[in-house]
């Protein structure tokens, strides 16, 4: 049975951002597990995971990634790990699939828009997520946007996604910053998935951009989903400020979190 997810993940570091954004963003291993435990005392059940390569930049190395779910269970063994197969610009879908199935993890986030990118493979798509479920890899889909929940909600009529059980990343906002999100965004993505999930069940997170983080989390725990909150999507806080670091973000929006009733209706508008 696949693990359930953690009420609260914290996102480090992610592909893009890098000490220029903030000094405390945390790039090599041994930052990153330190980043960990902080994260872990002010709150966090679980670390999203992103490993650098030597120059900093995002990386899918195997051999990087063992190396680092190895030590960050040897330092946080009750801390829920999850590792990342984006893209950022630097993998294709063939890529992303060989770490997966080389490293088999417990728990990978992965976009459908980037496995399923040319219609030509997907029976090569398909026989990846029939693998992933058969061999017990927690796959939790990034949906960026309700059009690609529809997307993904079709993908499984079609059995390119098998099972009935579901774990859902819901984004808010996005890197440019142009729309900020707001809580209420979500809505459209509870719409689609109380409209057209059917007989499937959804164990889904939100994450979201800006300073709007904390509210839009806040909000998403009250109609009874999980969060995930860190430097990959914010580095500020709910008033506007610079974070000091991770564990400060985690801090905020485990108080906000636990100041609402988690109930699936009504959300607070």
């Amino acid at each position: 049975m696949t693990r359930p997810l953690p009420r609260l993940v914290v996102a480090p570091n992610g592909a893009r951002r890098g000490k220029a954004d903030h000094p405390s963003l945390p790039i090599t291993l041994r930052e990153t597990i330190e980043t960990a435990l902080a994260c872990q005392n002010a709150g966090a059940d679980g670390l999203h995971l992103h490993i650098r390569d030597e120059d900093g930049r995002h990386s899918l190395d195997i051999e990087r990634y063992r190396a680092a779910i190895t030590s960050i269970k040897a330092a946080a063994p009750d801390l829920y790990l999850q590792i990342t197969s984006e893209a950022a610009g630097r993998y294709g879908a063939d890529a992303q699939r060989a770490m997966i199935r080389a490293l088999k993890p417990a728990s990978v986030s992965v976009a459908l828009r980037e496995m399923l990118t040319d219609e030509a493979k997907t029976d090569e798509v398909r026989a990846f997520y029939h693998w992933a479920a058969q061999q017990g890899v927690a796959i939790q889909h990034i949906v960026y946007t309700p059009e690609e929940l529809h997307w993904f909600l079709a993908s499984v009529t079609q059995g390119i996604v098998p099972d009935k059980d579901h774990q859902l990343q819901l984004v808010l906002g996005s890197y440019d910053g142009d729309t900020p999100p707001r809580p209420g965004d979500l809505d459209a993505y509870l719409e689609v998935m109380g409209a057209g999930g059917g007989d499937l069940n959804f164990d889904w997170m939100v994450c979201a951009f800006g300073s709007a983080e904390t509210a839009c989390l806040a909000y998403a725990a009250r109609c009874g989903g999980k969060v995930r909150v860190g430097f990959e999507n914010s580095l500020w806080n709910a008033n506007g400020s610079l974070a000091k670091d991770n564990a400060e973000r985690v801090a905020e929006v485990r108080a906000a979190i636990g100041a609402v009733t988690q109930t699936l209706s009504p959300c607070e508008r």
